[in-house]
């Protein structure tokens, strides 16, 4: 009687257990969502999910990775400043914020702390895109909200949000093939190795070039989205490989353009990211050659998956994956005061807004905020 009584606690125990894990993920409903302009379905096929409601105020982590360039650090300032704004900030009883640097394992093991700790939801800029498969198990039988963002994670178990980073790619591709008209050598300065942002960009360059039909013979340096980085990668480039008849860099492109400088390199097209002063030299020099393609979303995309993870816990539908606006400004279209500021640094971001989401940041609220662990 004992032993039946015991097997029969045991069987309810794992039933319940069973149970509770099958309720803790989201419902996969029917679109739209909640805010159809600001939460755009990345595919016409994209999935809905609806997590069940929760009381706030919420508490919130975000697991950044690598931290030592211009763009993570703006995006930890953005993500600070975001939290801090009274419309955010009253549904927040914690913002957390933790970047581990380029070791996966110590991503991995800060979400799997978060979720120990019981936040309610976790926001990552993920090192590697598949390797978090345990960790996306846990948050969904514990009912945390993941979302990753930029670099986002190979999954339909958490809500990604990003740009169409291979389509990034195709454009500076595109961009060369039309500004580059009889092939040539080409300068790629690429990104973190290993993240999906960094493969998705190369890969959607080199299938534009690949079937120009054109001769392309491209050099491939690192510059990890940092221009100090990829200043000396472009310095070290020109001279063993250069000159180029072509550049395309994933971020850095201010210390890539100074390195063209500094090494007397002609101007060239260039096809590069959306840094304050990059912008300023493509308006600068263009009579010079510097033909410029600047695209990419500024570091708000933060902003973006922080509403995301509050709009999923309120129980509002949401996009499995959401798809963000690019910025774009090409050659001849700089205009100063709207796609570049003279007056502010060079080490920011332009375009670091969304209007559909209702996120707009001045360079004074981000700037106001530090890098550091929170």
């Amino acid at each position: 009687m004992i032993k039946s009584l015991v097997g029969g606690v045991i069987a309810a125990t794992a039933f319940v257990m069973l149970g509770s894990s099958a309720i803790a993920g989201p419902e996969v409903v029917k679109g739209p969502a909640a805010e159809p302009d600001c939460f755009a379905p990345w595919a016409a096929d994209t999935q809905f999910f609806k997590f069940p409601k929760k009381d706030g105020p919420y508490r919130i982590a975000l697991a950044n990775g690598y931290i030592a360039n211009t763009w993570r650090i703006q995006m930890i300032q953005t993500a600070k400043a975001y939290a801090a704004q009274p419309d955010v900030a009253k549904k927040l009883k914690e913002f957390k914020v933790v970047s581990t640097g380029e070791d996966v394992p110590a991503q991995i093991s800060a979400i799997n702390n978060f979720i120990d700790s019981g936040f309610d939801a976790i926001v990552v800029n993920a090192q590697n895109p598949t390797a978090f498969g345990p960790v996306i198990k846990r948050a969904k039988e514990a009912g945390v909200v993941l979302v990753a963002f930029d670099n986002i994670l190979d999954t339909k178990d958490a809500i990604n949000v990003n740009v169409d980073q291979k389509g990034l790619g195709e454009l500076w591709g595109k961009w060369l093939v039309a500004h580059v008209p009889n092939g040539g050598k080409v300068l790629e300065v690429r990104g973190v190795a290993g993240t999906s942002v960094d493969t998705d960009r190369h890969n959607g360059i080199h299938e534009v070039l690949d079937g120009s039909g054109k001769k392309w013979n491209v050099t491939e340096v690192v510059g990890k989205w940092d221009d100090g980085v990829a200043q000396k990668a472009t310095a070290d480039a020109i001279a063993t490989s250069g000159p180029f008849d072509g550049i395309t860099g994933q971020g850095g492109d201010t210390g890539i353009v100074q390195a063209m400088i500094d090494a007397k390199h002609p101007f060239v097209p260039f096809g590069g990211e959306t840094e304050n002063g990059f912008r300023k030299f493509c308006a600068a020099h263009a009579g010079d050659g510097l033909k410029c393609s600047s695209a990419g979303t500024g570091p708000a995309q933060v902003a973006v998956a922080i509403k995301t993870a509050i709009s999923a816990l309120e129980g509002n539908v949401v996009p499995q994956s959401v798809k963000l606006p690019l910025a774009i400004v090409e050659d001849p279209n700089f205009k100063a005061g709207q796609d570049y500021f003279p007056d502010q640094s060079d080490n920011f971001f332009v375009g670091n807004s969304f209007p559909t989401c209702g996120i707009n940041f001045t360079a004074q609220e981000i700037m106001g905020q530090t890098k550091e662990n929170k």
